[in-house]
């Protein structure tokens, strides 16, 4: 069983397992620590990951990247149309609002959902793992930005079911981090340890302020900034020399692809460049109309162009702090971690509003997956970690309501505010009729990204068939139980319906009145890293009775069924629909990869066997078999670079089968004429061994395994001889394996002799093999 962590980044990807020495980074098929997160689909078969972003450079049409930015996304939205902007893909708006993605593949025009091509990535991701550790990977945690709504969630956990996998958590980004930085930390102060994380990554900004104590770790607050990045430095360098270049040298790079793609590429660099430098040189041979570009920025220069950015950095600190109750006085320590944090502008702003100096004691670009896989070892039976408590929070507030009623009118129907520990459990009890729909919302959408959809999805429970009720007007209590999972997606745990009466003293209520919550009870349970909250609820109308207490009578409890319609969501027919296309995907690359694989065995064997043939082989092949050969090579290698260009497997495997059976013959007289000669001295071996015996048996058996040893040994000395008159060229008169034939019948017949007469070396022959 594995235990493996995915963080699977905007531009780059990481995987990190836990062995027994601790959390190792795997690397790709190109020996590189991180796999970048690129799709490519190629004339036949699809590019992932260094495939693919190598094959990009060549062809940018069909390649996908980013595609994180996609998850869970409107296509109206004004953001995902700059995401789209980017990608030089055919794009559309589905049936449902989301987005659709267009590609020409294999002479079809294939459609697929941004979950589809992240289920690509995991499948590359999977493969990856599974190489290297040599055992199928299923189980695994799943880092995520703080910012993800519950349908990005859903999203991540529907494309890691199209390819088998198993998440047994999704993590936040920073979350991960604090536990990479905490399981680890033995020099804790008497006090709590209060220290924020700065996550500035590839597309976003993530800041969390955490509470450390020995063995646990408390976030208290999640804040973000989802369109704030790395590459958010890249594009004003980019859009800097775009304008530049159409001034000095009459060009627009926005008309080509690849010229964006190249020009891209070098600004990245560039900005790596000024880290550490006070001035960087850009230089691009053939960019666009065969000119070549070059130019230069001070960093300087660059911190003045990204001012408004740098800002934004300080917006997202202080609300975590305000979200946190804290100032910055009382943060002990700043954690700068992210590809995006490198810029020494950065260091200074954020110096300059904790009043201390952020550190770089963990890993910029591996920290979220080593975190990842640390929390797959906790959760997972194959490893023992040391007990270390992970309370996570939920950085939005979420809402219930019953037929777009809230179930509270006090709180606005939030069950589980913003901070609201992850997992929670509430218990709501219901006086329903035939059937209950709840609606699960955010309560607040200030604390949402702009342009998120408040609404999560909507549950149906039902039908309650009780035997009290005796109409369809009659009351019937349910218990539901509604929570707030490790992944943090919100979903109904199990509803239960409560068998029995009401007194008829107590007014029947309409379920869609007001509700009322009472017996509140908060029982914080850690097991492992869950934490459960219930809060029984009774909801109904006013009621009304001779005494003011209402009166049960309940004897027993059954299930109720329980269906979810998820908005936005894929339902279960799309995700095995999604499932089966994947496959036929993957065995089709496949399929590919061993038609290459194949071909280039042909290739290799027709320039290895040309030399061979007139070296190793020439005394060992007629001049008749080498002409042959030859031709047939020769005929191989133009069929190969001319109509064999593009073939099947079945044609390559054809090609190569026929060359083996021209060249089999020759060489296995090579390959034997050294097998001839080890077989023969372990004949001769045999036959001293044999006669050496014999000198201790009685004398009719040693006259019988004297005889058999003379026999064996003048045929070897005929057949040698017969060998030795006949050419190199010819086949053998007798092969190795006629040599080994008969070594082991002289050693079968010697061994008869000596068991049928039970002498001392029998009988010692026997005593061993009982011993054995």
């Amino acid at each position: 069983m594995s235990v493996v962590g995915f963080d699977i980044g905007n531009e780059n990807c990481v995987i990190a397992v836990v062995k027994q020495r601790g959390v190792d980074v795997l690397l790709n098929d190109e020996s590189k620590r991180e796999t970048p997160a690129v799709v490519c689909f190629g004339e036949k078969q699809r590019f992932l990951g260094s495939a693919g972003a190598a094959s990009a450079m060549m062809h940018p049409k069909p390649t996908i990247s980013q595609v994180k930015r996609l998850i869970g996304r409107k296509f109206s939205d004004p953001e995902v149309q700059n995401e789209l902007k980017m990608l030089p893909v055919e794009t559309s708006e589905s049936l449902d609002g989301g987005i659709l993605i267009h590609l020409k593949y294999l002479k079809e025009t294939h459609t697929f959902t941004p979950v589809q091509i992240l289920a690509m990535l995991f499948s590359h991701l999977k493969t990856t793992a599974e190489k290297d550790l040599g055992t199928a990977v299923t189980d695994c945690v799943i880092g995520i930005p703080s910012y993800f709504t519950d349908l990005q969630r859903r999203g991540y956990l529907n494309a890691a079911s199209i390819v088998g996998l198993k998440p047994l958590r999704l993590i936040h980004d920073c979350t991960a981090i604090g536990l990479g930085y905490g399981i680890y930390k033995t020099d804790f102060p008497s006090k709590v340890l209060v220290v924020a994380f700065i996550d500035i990554g590839q597309c976003d900004t993530q800041v969390s302020i955490a509470a450390f104590q020995a063995g646990k770790m408390k976030i208290l607050s999640h804040a973000f900034d989802r369109s704030l990045g790395g590459r958010d430095f890249d594009e004003l360098l980019f859009c800097h020399f775009a304008a530049k270049f159409k001034e000095q040298y009459s060009i627009d790079v926005y008309c080509s692809a690849k010229a964006c793609t190249r020009l891209r590429a070098a600004c990245e660099k560039l900005k790596k460049v000024l880290s550490a430098n006070s001035q960087a040189h850009l230089n691009i041979e053939c960019l666009v109309d065969e000119k070549d570009v070059k130019g230069i920025i001070k960093r300087e220069e660059f911190e003045n162009l990204a001012s408004g950015l740098l800002e934004r950095i300080c917006i997202s600190c202080n609300k975590a702090l305000a979200d946190a109750g804290l100032t910055a006085e009382k943060i002990n320590s700043v954690e700068l971690v992210g590809s995006g944090s490198r810029i020494p502008a950065i260091s200074r702003l954020l110096t300059s509003l904790f009043k201390r100096e952020p550190s770089r004691t963990l890993n910029a670009s591996e920290c979220v997956g080593r975190g990842c896989a640390l929390q797959c070892a906790m959760l997972s039976p194959v490893f023992r970690v040391k007990e270390y408590e992970v309370q996570d929070s939920i950085p939005f507030s979420i809402g219930l309501s019953s037929d777009e009623s809230p179930i509270c009118a006090g709180s606005n129907g939030v069950i589980f505010p913003k901070g609201q520990p992850i997992p929670s459990v509430k218990t709501l009890t219901f006086q329903c009729r035939n059937f209950l729909h709840l609606e699960a919302f955010y309560a607040n959408p200030n604390e949402l990204p702009p342009g998120t959809s408040p609404k999560i999805s909507r549950f149906t429970i039902g039908p309650f068939h009780g035997p009290d009720s005796r109409s369809d007007s009659s009351m019937t209590e349910a218990k539901v139980r509604v929570q707030l999972n490790l992944h943090g997606v919100v979903c109904i745990e199990s509803a239960t319906l409560i068998e029995g009466h009401v007194d008829d003293s107590v007014a029947a209520g309409d379920h869609h009145s007001n509700f009322e919550a009472m017996d509140v009870e908060h029982n914080s349970e850690t097991v492992g890293n869950a934490t459960e909250d219930c809060v029984n609820r009774k909801c109904g109308s006013p009621r009304s009775s001779v005494d003011g207490k209402r009166k049960y009578k309940a004897n027993r409890r059954l299930h109720v069924e329980v269906s979810e319609n998820i908005y936005g969501g894929m339902t279960k027919d799309e995700i095995l629909e999604a499932r089966e296309k994947e496959l036929q995907l993957t065995q089709h690359d496949r399929t590919m990869e061993l038609t290459k694989d194949k071909k280039n065995s042909l290739e290799a064997y027709v320039y290895e066997m040309r030399p061979k043939l007139f070296n190793t082989y020439r005394n060992y092949a007629s001049e008749q078999e080498r002409d042959g050969i030859s031709r047939g090579l020769q005929e191989t290698e133009e069929w190969l670079y001319d109509d064999g260009e593009d073939e099947t497997l079945h044609a390559y495997s054809a090609k190569l089968e026929d060359l083996k059976q021209l060249v089999g013959p020759i060489e296995n007289r090579y390959k034997d004429e050294e097998a001839r000669a080890q077989a023969t001295r372990d004949l001769l071996s045999s036959i001293v061994e044999h006669r050496m015996s014999a000198g201790s048996v009685p004398l009719q058996n040693k006259e019988q395994i004297i005889d058999e040893c003379n026999k064996a040994e003048q045929w070897l000395i005929e057949k040698t001889q017969q060998q030795d008159s006949l050419p190199k060229c010819s086949d053998p008169v007798f092969w190795s394996s006629d040599i080994q034939s008969k070594t082991e019948e002289l050693n079968m017949v010697c061994q008869q002799i000596l068991g049928s007469k039970g002498s001392p070396t029998s009988q010692r022959v026997h005593n061993t093999s009982d011993h054995q």
